[in-house]
């Protein structure tokens, strides 16, 4: 489960989308994630199928690693399709006692499952296919009018790209933990859910010294090279728009278009 992370990992490519400006993947992802929760439609959701198959096959990242993304949340896609199914009201399929299958509950959690495993999949490809770094950039140019109403804007962006940056490395050293722990006869998969509770105790502990080390070292190198916030600095590759990034709003509009005319005047 802890290999199957993948939020923060950045895979290196040369695809159309590796090379499309942040601010587009940022808001096509957005884009993305609010037509998907637009009034159900079977031909939304066909819609929204094809352009993230698209995208996916643009992007050149591997399915595998897209699908592997799901796995950490396939407990909570499971229980929320779960309680859709048995407690929706409608027309009763199937009943076993007070739980009962509805035909409307049904179709609810098929449609539930597809948007948020589309959900995932779609936000992994914006991570997978931008540096952390550029990732900072764009937020903080999506976002710079809140500047105007004193929001620290670049501050934000900094800590979202630290902690995206961090999310792999902390992964990976909870896992050496949990191996160290276990050579040392540890099981954390029998007894009861305290005593499961108690046994984290020493896998949580050297993580949450790992991790502010991990902080301080940060903090140190970024006062010894003099950081103090956004103000009057510059970038070694500032972010520019050219014509595949207008291309790409282009095709963002008219998919958007396209899924608000599904979602509402041709609703099952």
């Amino acid at each position: 489960m802890i290999r199957d992370m993948t939020l923060g990992q950045y895979y290196k490519g040369d695809s159309v989308i590796h090379r499309l400006d942040a601010r587009v993947k940022l808001m096509g992802t957005l884009l993305f994630v609010v037509t998907l929760f637009l009034p159900k439609s079977p031909a939304a959701l066909l819609s929204a199928t094809l352009f993230l198959a698209g995208v996916t096959a643009l992007s050149k990242v591997p399915l595998s690693m897209l699908i592997r993304g799901v796995k950490p949340l396939l407990f909570l896609i499971i229980f929320s399709a779960g309680v859709n199914l048995l407690f929706t009201p409608g027309e009763t399929i199937v009943q076993w006692g007070f739980l009962r299958i509805t035909k409307e509950g049904l179709r609810l959690s098929i449609y539930l499952v597809i948007r948020l495993v589309y959900l995932v999949v779609g936000s992994s490809i914006m991570t997978f296919t931008t540096t952390p770094g550029r990732l900072a950039d764009g937020l903080e140019k999506s976002l710079g009018f809140l500047t105007k109403v004193r929001i620290p804007v670049h501050e934000l962006a900094m800590m979202i790209s630290i902690a995206l940056r961090f999310i792999p490395v902390l992964t990976e050293e909870l896992d050496k933990i949990m191996k160290a722990q276990m050579s040392r006869g540890a099981d954390f998969e029998s007894g009861s859910l305290m005593q499961r509770a108690r046994q984290m105790i020493p896998i949580l502990v050297p993580l949450f010294v790992s991790s502010i080390r991990r902080a301080s070292d940060l903090a140190l190198a970024m006062d010894a090279r003099c950081y103090n916030g956004g103000i009057g600095r510059t970038k070694l590759k500032p972010l520019r728009y050219e014509k595949r990034d207008y291309a790409a709003y282009g095709v963002l509009g008219v998919y958007t278009v396209w899924m608000a005319g599904c979602a509402f005047f041709l609703r099952a």
